[in-house]
């Protein structure tokens, strides 16, 4: 089970089985008023800038780093993975420098964030080389096994073995929610013909899509088998979380964040 956690102010998700300094947030503890009320980390949703700095702060504060810290990426639904290294510290809130949805590293003091209202944040530990990876798996990124991809990336880079990864994947929308057309469930049969049937229920003409299952199954095809699931829906926990789906106005964003 993950732990809610209260800390610097801030309320914030943590997994068992991920030794390293890390944070799946929610929506409660920071500065932000109206539809960001109050712990907004979206960087370019039409929050105040001082608050998203302070919100930010907030969450550094908590994990014991600061915001110069952190390295992000341009997320468009990819299953892009890219090496992040202390050169990419300190441009928090200057112009993203690639396009990416997932960042590993292996270096110290090398915070890495993805962003999610509903999409899948899945973070990564490999305690024996000592790496650590952030993912947004939107479904698209979830059919391109992009949290495979991660796996591989951090093997490939740092000589992880997929075996000592563990892996949390966070908040997100669940089942009962994500209600998606033809073309979802279609790629998703694609991408893994055989255990796909475990992601899917038909609805009428539609379908109830399991993305966190999905997400799991690709990380176990990738090798790894220390694999936790958060129970929570960003979709039915309004309160708590920001939801895409459920928003028909502008929203904040949650964030997930790693570092070594």
């Amino acid at each position: 089970m993950f732990t809610e956690n209260t800390s610097n102010g801030i309320v914030y998700m943590t997994a068992p089985n991920i030794g390293a300094p890390h944070a799946f947030t929610t929506r409660l503890g920071g500065v932000s008023a109206g539809v960001y009320e109050s712990l907004n980390l979206g960087l370019s949703l039409g929050d105040e800038r001082a608050n998203v700095i302070e919100n930010f702060g907030r969450v550094c504060g908590a994990l014991g780093i600061t915001s110069e810290d952190i390295v992000f990426s341009r997320q468009v639904h990819s299953a892009r993975i890219r090496v992040a290294t202390s050169a990419d510290r300190g441009a928090l809130f200057g112009p993203s420098a690639c396009e990416a949805d997932g960042l590993v590293t292996r270096e110290a003091g090398v915070a890495l964030a993805v962003f999610a209202g509903d999409c899948v944040p899945i973070l990564l530990h490999d305690p024996i080389l000592g790496a650590v990876g952030a993912v947004h798996a939107g479904w698209r990124g979830t059919v391109a096994d992009i949290a495979g991809a991660a796996v591989r990336k951090m093997a490939g880079e740092f000589g992880s073995r997929p075996s000592d990864v563990r892996a949390a994947i966070g908040p997100c929308i669940s089942k009962c929610c994500f209600e998606t057309g033809r073309d979802v469930t279609y790629a998703l049969y694609s991408a893994m013909p055989e255990a796909a049937d475990a992601c899917v229920t038909p609805r009428g003409a539609k379908y109830m899509t399991d993305l966190k299952e999905a997400n799991r199954l690709m990380l176990l095809r990738a090798g790894v088998r220390d694999i936790t699931v958060s129970d929570e829906c960003t979709s039915c926990l309004g309160s708590k979380y920001w939801s895409h789906r459920r928003a028909n106005v502008k929203r904040g964003s949650q964030a997930a964040m790693i570092c070594l």
